[in-house]
């Protein structure tokens, strides 16, 4: 962490910078309120009156349980793919005819099947993860050394046990990474479904805030993400750094 510091230092430039600016009318305080109101609308809403960490928990619950399922379904699919060509040639054109679509384009589509409730954001949000796992997962199989499979062989090793101790342990670096971009598509979507059907949410605050011209919390609840996105990302490095310590090497926090 402290290795970021000349990141964060940058950060604390813009701030002091947009905190003079707006002081001095240099730019409408309307609009870019003082950092120093935002602060405080973020430290009330969050911890005073508990308005925005009551909103920030059910994002949470859409994103994590949206990603836990893409996970348990995209992985063994993808492995399936790596490693048995069948598989690859069945589920290969389909994948490749909704993979580009962007990911707010399902939230339509989702609504008219699931509703505006909880089942249609988490929907969403798995679909949109889907693609990013599933097709590292596949690179990372079809990227192993064959060497490898062919010496497990060697010594009998079976084709469940061979997926299990080496073709899975070979292709994590692969799969983490489509895990890692996910969970970044995960909180862009999910905050996409609340603004366009939600009445919760940290996207539905952000933008029931900015209807009611509520622009210090309008942007705490916009910081209180880019905070979120930071967090998710460093505890997902350190799991990351977990689970590949056997490649000598540690992730730089």
């Amino acid at each position: 962490m402290l290795k970021r510091w000349p990141g964060f230092l940058l950060i604390a430039i813009i701030l002091v910078l947009w905190e003079i600016s707006s002081a001095n009318r240099w730019i409408d305080p309307v609009t870019f309120p003082r950092v120093s109101t935002i602060a405080s609308s973020w430290w009330t809403t969050i911890w005073t009156k508990g308005d925005l960490l009551k909103q920030l928990l059910p994002s949470l619950e859409r994103i994590f349980k949206g990603f836990g399922l893409a996970v348990v379904i995209a992985v063994p699919l993808g492995l399936l793919m790596g490693t048995r060509p069948m598989v690859y040639r069945l589920l290969e054109p389909i994948t490749e005819f909704i993979r580009p679509i962007p990911s707010s384009a399902y939230i339509p589509v989702a609504i008219l099947f699931l509703g505006i409730g909880n089942e249609m954001k988490i929907f969403v949000v798995f679909l949109a993860c889907c693609f990013p796992i599933l097709l590292n997962t596949y690179g990372g199989v079809r990227g192993i050394d064959p060497v490898l499979i062919d010496t497990g062989r060697t010594f009998g090793v079976g084709p469940l046990k061979a997926l299990w101790q080496i073709i899975l342990p070979a292709a994590m670096p692969n799969i983490l990474t489509g895990m890692r971009i996910s969970l970044g598509i995960a909180l862009i979507v999910a905050i996409v479904a609340e603004m366009i059907t939600g009445n919760s949410g940290i996207g539905y605050f952000i933008l029931d805030m900015q209807r009611i011209f509520r622009v210090p919390e309008m942007f705490a609840g916009i910081f209180t993400l880019g905070l979120l996105g930071f967090l998710i990302n460093f505890i997902f490095l350190r799991i990351e750094g977990h689970f590949l310590r056997w490649r000598g090497t540690s992730v730089e926090t």
